[in-house]
């Protein structure tokens, strides 16, 4: 029973923390943003230019190097190199638990409140 009582406190923190950064986004940006959203600023925040437009295809590569950046905090990824355009190409070093849906949305919320944690804040 103890462990089942940790595990909803966990849950429950992550949540919490979850909205406290859904709530600074929105007062940031005006408006709620879905997880496609927080991995796309992540991405541009990550890939370092600020541009009015990107390709649908640029904006995909944002949210891989989103992606790759956050899971590289955990050792799952390193930057391999930045190519001449300025694209950083991450290398894959071990490979990603098995999870469920919702332990992968879980992973993945962990992840980014750990990134927004180490850079500061919003």
């Amino acid at each position: 029973m103890n462990y089942l009582c940790q595990m909803q406190q966990a849950q429950d923190d992550l949540q919490t923390r979850w909205w406290n950064l859904e709530a600074s986004l929105v007062e940031r940006f005006g408006k709620k943003p879905d997880m496609e959203t927080i991995l796309f600023l992540i991405g541009v925040q990550e890939f370092g230019d600020i541009r009015k437009k990107f390709s649908k295809e640029q904006k995909q590569d944002l949210m891989h190097i989103a992606v790759c950046s956050l899971f590289r905090q955990s050792g799952y990824y390193e930057l391999e190199a930045v190519d001449e355009d300025g694209w950083p190409h991450f290398r894959q070093l071990k490979a990603l638990p098995e999870m469920d849906l919702r332990e992968q949305e879980n992973f993945m919320k962990d992840h980014i409140l750990l990134y927004f944690e180490q850079a500061g804040g919003v």
